[in-house]
């Protein structure tokens, strides 16, 4: 059965691999699953025929025969556990990769959204700059551990599996915020996920349909 995911036709980062579906390419990508996907007008995101898919009007989901999901972390444990290659044998291995998958969801990305939100939105209010360092504060409130915890080692836990690909994924977000050159063990972790063949084509892909020229009409 053809996989089939969802993606914007026009990312609102512009195919700098932030938007979530970059997340579920890249697992896809890393098991050897080929998948299709299909694009969405930001209209489209919250016609019925979507919603029925995520009620929340937001991307990506997958389709898969009469299996349909949403929630990236979702995804990515789907094809995880469906596939060879994003989950350690090891039942107690296997257990920390997936409390690690959770971590980057529920802890570290948090934060490190509403340093972006106040970024993006926030600069122009007369309270951001004393917003600011809270905010940034609160992200190193999470950086800091996730530093001490990876110490020298290439991965959390062992080999490379979902736990780091969803880790490295949401801290790409802070590349742009330079916060990352104050962790040179992080920075060159989210190097390493970057490196991985399997990263290179999903980035690759959803950079092309934000590069190509609209179609004619």
């Amino acid at each position: 059965m053809t996989i089939t995911i969802t993606a914007f036709e026009r990312s609102p980062d512009g195919g700098k691999g932030l938007a979530r579906d970059t997340r579920v390419r890249w697992a896809l990508e890393e098991v050897g699953q080929p998948y299709a996907v299909r694009l969405l007008s930001f209209r489209a995101l919250k016609e019925p025929a979507h919603r029925a898919l995520n009620p929340f009007g937001q991307i990506p989901t997958y389709e898969e025969g009469d299996l349909a999901l949403f929630e990236t972390g979702s995804i990515v444990f789907h094809i995880a556990e469906r596939h060879t290659g994003l989950l350690p044998a090891d039942a107690n291995a296997r257990a920390r990769a997936i409390t690690w998958i959770f971590a980057a969801l529920n802890t570290v990305e948090p934060p490190i959204l509403e340093l972006g939100t106040a970024r993006l939105l926030e600069g122009d209010k007369s309270w951001y700059a004393e917003r600011l360092p809270a905010v940034e504060d609160r992200v190193r409130n999470r950086l800091e551990p996730l530093s001490g915890r990876l110490g020298e080692a290439d991965w959390l836990d062992g080999p490379f599996s979902a736990a780091d690909l969803m880790m490295v994924s949401v801290l790409l977000r802070l590349k742009s915020s330079g916060m990352l050159n104050d962790y040179p063990d992080l920075a060159a972790y989210v190097a390493r996920g970057e490196a991985r063949p399997a990263y290179k084509r999903a980035f690759d892909a959803q950079l092309a349909v934000n590069t190509a020229k609209p179609a004619a009409t």
